[in-house]
């Protein structure tokens, strides 16, 4: 797997440039994981509803193929794109969600932060407040799109729509919970965790 660090970028260039590459790669392509940051931006998935937002205070909303409904993302959020060839691995798309799941939560252990699962709604919670979210598209068995980890950033536009459609949801981020931790340092760690979930999922 391919990991490639893209830093600080529009949200469209890259949802762009994640359709191109699914579209044209084949089962011998390499898997890649893209680890960035956005500038602000509300992302809306397939089914999205509109109600969900309240005020975009003039921050863009861009509709998605991905599923799920709104989420913001920012600088000094972690964003975790997986671009997997599914089918070679032999993974249903639960299976995929899982070990992104799973990827954050012992992210989290090292930081001695006990994070949880939901099956009704995915992404990652510590004590009821969400701090990661996902959301996948899957083509011909191909997986794009993935997860926000927050880690320093300001949450205040979380507060303008209901985070995944949850009305009430709080959000958190590592700086809330009183670490500290840069962005370099975070996608080490996550790109060390997440490979040694699929991994695990493989054997």
């Amino acid at each position: 797997m391919h990991v490639k660090d893209l830093g600080l970028v529009d949200f469209q260039l890259i949802y762009e440039n994640m359709q191109t590459f699914t579209a044209q790669r084949d089962k011998n392509t390499v898997d890649e994981l893209w680890l960035l940051e956005h500038n602000p931006v509300f992302t809306q998935g397939l089914n999205g509803k509109s109600a969900h937002i309240f005020d975009t205070q003039h921050i863009p909303v861009v509709k998605t193929d991905r599923g799920g409904q709104v989420t913001y993302h920012g600088p000094g959020q972690l964003i975790a794109y997986t671009l997997i060839d599914l089918k070679r691995r032999n993974f249903g798309v639960r299976h995929m969600v899982s070990c992104l799941e799973k990827s954050v939560i012992s992210f989290l252990n090292t930081f001695d932060v006990c994070a949880q699962a939901r099956t009704d709604a995915p992404g990652v919670y510590v004590d009821g407040r969400k701090i990661a979210s996902l959301g996948l598209r899957v083509k011909r068995g191909f997986c794009y799109h993935g997860l926000s980890l927050n880690i320093n950033m300001d949450l205040t536009p979380f507060s303008y729509i209901n985070p995944c459609g949850l009305p009430g949801m709080e959000m958190i981020d590592l700086k809330s919970l009183g670490i500290t931790i840069t962005m370099k340092q975070a996608k080490q760690q996550f790109a060390s965790e997440f490979d040694a979930q699929i991994c695990n999922r493989e054997q």
